[in-house]
C-alpha cells in the first residue's frame, strides 16, 4: 500500500469534536501549530484506549509504541471559536515492530480539512526502552483500516 493509499480517509474514523478556544489561539489570531499537535496526540490515546489499549495497559504488557515520525500538513487555518471534527485511524501495521496512524481534522460546519497528518510509531519494550516485536495484543489492536 503505498503512502498515499494509506493516508485516505477511512469510512468510520475515530473521531472527536474540538473548539478553537482562547488559549489556542497565538500573535496570528489562529490556532497555533503546537495545539494540532496536541490535538492530534489526545486523540491518539483515546483512540488508542478505544481499541483497549490504555498507558495501563502498555504497563501491564511490558510493550508501548513511541512516536518515531510526526509528518504534518496545515491545510487551512483554524480560528476563534471553529469547531472541529479530529478524526484518526490506524493507517499501517507490518505487526512487527512499526505501524503508522493517520489524521485529518475539518472544520465541522463546512467539512472543509485544515490539517492531515501521519504519525510513525516504533513498538518498544518499556523496560529497557528498546524497539521490540509487538505483542499480539497491539496486533489485534492496531488493525489497519482501508482508506475510502
Amino acid at each position: 500500500m503505498s503512502k498515499r493509499d494509506s493516508n485516505r480517509r477511512v469510512a468510520s474514523p475515530f473521531v472527536i469534536r474540538k473548539v478553537a478556544e482562547t488559549g489556542d489561539i497565538d500573535a496570528f489570531n489562529h490556532v497555533n501549530n503546537a495545539r494540532y499537535i496536541d490535538w492530534a496526540n489526545e486523540i491518539a490515546w483515546a483512540h488508542s484506549e478505544a481499541l483497549g489499549l490504555s498507558m495501563e495497559d502498555y504497563r501491564r504488557i511490558g510493550f508501548g509504541c513511541v512516536v518515531w515520525r510526526h509528518e504534518f500538513d496545515y491545510v487551512a487555518p483554524v480560528i476563534l471559536g471553529d469547531e472541529i471534527d479530529v478524526a484518526t485511524w490506524i493507517a499501517e501495521n507490518d505487526n512487527r515492530v512499526r505501524l503508522v496512524r493517520a489524521y485529518e481534522m475539518r472544520k465541522t460546519t463546512t467539512g472543509a480539512v485544515v490539517f492531515r497528518g501521519r504519525t510513525k510509531f516504533v513498538c518498544i519494550e518499556m523496560a529497557s526502552g528498546k524497539p521490540a516485536r509487538m505483542p499480539k495484543e497491539f496486533i489485534d489492536a492496531y488493525r489497519p483500516q482501508i482508506g475510502e
